[in-house]
């Protein structure tokens, strides 16, 4: 479904003139080149950005908002392509397998590019060989939520509990394999428990089992949670992120809860496939940086409970690197499938 959003050195022994005109014919014949003028001009038409997952959804918006701004700053064409399915690879191997000229890219995340390459023993595409990262976008904490009556006033007290009666706290996913049932299988790893893990398949009825008493705990994304805890049907223990959100203020990382370096975010980051020219991927690269620079960005971004990061195309290189490694063991000891 698309949708657009906007709008040689010369010899020495060549004489003055002839110099001169050897210049100035290469010059023109550097313009008529079909590649060189093209990548001058770019781009001149539309950019289709890809989103791996539906119209509507936290990624989709994430896109939207930012693609709207590279093409409002700079008289740019971007296309919107929601292309869901199969935990977003089927929209990542799309861009992966288009052309390298820089009118496709895709909006990826933790999901697609870092755990789904461990998860799905015949993933279509590597994520590091198959695509050039442009740019990480931003990020996004979870949160870890208990019932408004529930006696768990702390992470502490769960882990406590957790000990105490191995396995006989439920906490839900909205889905196996997903970030927030891989960190908080990061999270039983780094206290030393063991949960049971109850997938849905989607946010809606783990929170009402949540609420009804048949779960005691729930990781998720803020937004899905920040109304039923205004609400008072629950109550948040901590953030995933290494600092506390601007939003929250007063709710505690994991880590100050005493679980000294945790740290489990969803990041989203544009990239395009394999052999992209540099110069496009350093054009789209400054575009989308100044888009993420912007403080209406950055304060819509927020209102979606995400941080607008940015950065180099290396630093995102980086981080879809480390966090293939940092994911790997943790699907691999959770036993997490597919469907």
């Amino acid at each position: 479904m698309q949708h657009r959003a906007f709008p040689a050195t010369a010899s020495r022994r060549l004489s003055g003139f002839t110099a001169a005109t050897g210049l100035v014919a290469a010059a023109m014949l550097l313009a008529h080149s079909p590649s060189v003028s093209a990548q001058a001009a770019y781009p001149s038409r539309a950019i289709k950005l890809i989103v791996p997952f539906p119209a509507g959804g936290g990624t989709d918006l994430i896109a939207r908002e930012v693609a709207n701004k590279v093409a409002v700053s700079n008289g740019w064409s971007i296309i919107i392509d929601n292309k869901p399915g199969s935990g977003g690879n089927l929209g990542v191997d799309a861009a992966a397998k288009s052309a390298p000229g820089g009118y496709t890219v895709v909006l990826g995340q933790t999901r697609n590019l870092a755990i789904n390459p461990t998860l799905y023993p015949k993933l279509p595409y590597n994520p590091e060989k198959d695509l050039t990262p442009i740019v990480a976008v931003a990020s996004a904490p979870l949160a870890l939520v208990v019932a408004a009556d529930s006696p768990y006033k702390t992470v502490a007290d769960v882990v406590a509990a957790a000990k105490a009666k191995p396995e006989s706290l439920n906490y839900a996913s909205s889905g196996s394999g997903t970030v927030a049932h891989l960190a908080t299988e990061l999270l039983q790893k780094t206290a030393g428990v063991k949960f049971t893990h109850v997938p849905y398949k989607g946010a809606a009825q783990g929170s009402t089992d949540l609420i009804g008493g048949q779960i005691q705990m729930y990781m998720s994304s803020v937004p899905t949670l920040i109304g039923f805890v205004n609400n008072g049907k629950m109550r948040f223990l901590a953030v995933t992120s290494a600092k506390r959100t601007a939003d929250l203020p007063a709710v505690p990382t994991v880590a100050e809860s005493g679980f000294k370096g945790f740290e489990a975010v969803t990041w989203f980051g544009t990239a395009g496939p394999a052999g992209l020219p540099k110069d496009l991927v350093a054009k789209l690269n400054a575009a989308f940086n100044k888009a993420l620079q912007d403080p209406e960005v950055k304060k819509k971004l927020a209102s979606q409970g995400t941080d607008a990061l940015g950065g180099t195309p290396e630093q995102f290189a980086k981080l879809i690197h480390d966090d293939i490694g940092r994911w790997a063991p943790i699907v691999k000891e959770s036993g997490a499938k597919v469907d």
